[in-house]
C-alpha cells in the first residue's frame, strides 16, 4: 500500500533537492526513503527504480532551466538574447548543482523527445537565428554554446577559477563578448 502524501512528483521533487544538498551522484532510493520516513520498497509503488528516479530529476531539471530560459529570452534578440539565455543556464546550474549534474545524462529517446530538451534546442537555434546562421553552421554553434556554457559553470562550481585575482564576473562577461563576436563573425565552410 502507497503511503499516504507519497507520490511520485513528491519523490522527485525530494531527490531534486536532496540532489542539490548532497550531490547527484549520491542520492539513492535508500536515502529519499530516510526522507519520507519510510522504507525503501515503499517508495517502489511510485518509481521503478533508481535510474527511473534519477531521469525523473533530469526531466524536471530540464524542464526547470527551459522555463527560466524562455521567461530570460522574452522580447530578446541577438546579443541580449545570448546573454540572457547564458546567465539563465549560469544561475541555475549555480543555485541547483544536483539538478544541473542530473541534466547531464543521457537520456533514452523517447524520454528526450517528451522532455524539455527539445525546448532547449529551440531556444539556442531561435537566438542563433539572430544570427543569420543556418544548418550545418547551426548544429556547430548550439555545440560551441553548450560547450562554453558548460564548460565555464562546471570549473566556475569546481572552484577552477578561485586561485586567479580576476573576477569571474568580468571573465565571464568576456566570455560572452567573445562568444557574440564569434558568433556574429562566423567562419565560412572550407
Amino acid at each position: 500500500m502507497a503511503r499516504a502524501g507519497v507520490t511520485a512528483e513528491r519523490l522527485t521533487r525530494a531527490a531534486a533537492d536532496l540532489a542539490d544538498e548532497i550531490g547527484f551522484q549520491n542520492v539513492t532510493v535508500s536515502a529519499l526513503a530516510r526522507g519520507f520516513g519510510v522504507r525503501p520498497a515503499a517508495l517502489y509503488s511510485h518509481i521503478e527504480d533508481a535510474q527511473d528516479l534519477r531521469v525523473r530529476v533530469a526531466v524536471l531539471a530540464l524542464a526547470e532551466l527551459a522555463d527560466r530560459a524562455a521567461a530570460a529570452l522574452a522580447g530578446r534578440a541577438g546579443k541580449d538574447a545570448l546573454v540572457a539565455f547564458a546567465n539563465a543556464y549560469r544561475d541555475y546550474a549555480k543555485a541547483h548543482p544536483g539538478r544541473y549534474a542530473a541534466m547531464q545524462i543521457e537520456l533514452d529517446s523517447e524520454r528526450l523527445a517528451t522532455s524539455a530538451g527539445r525546448r532547449h534546442a529551440e531556444m539556442t537555434r531561435a537566438i542563433l537565428r539572430g544570427y543569420e546562421l543556418s544548418e550545418p553552421d547551426q548544429t556547430d554553434a548550439v555545440r560551441m554554446m553548450h560547450s562554453t556554457f558548460h564548460g565555464y559553470v562546471t570549473l566556475e562550481t569546481a572552484g577552477g577559477f578561485s586561485r586567479h585575482p580576476r573576477d569571474v564576473e568580468a571573465s565571464w562577461s568576456r566570455t560572452l563578448d567573445a562568444l557574440d563576436t564569434v558568433l556574429r563573425n562566423w567562419p565560412p565552410a572550407a
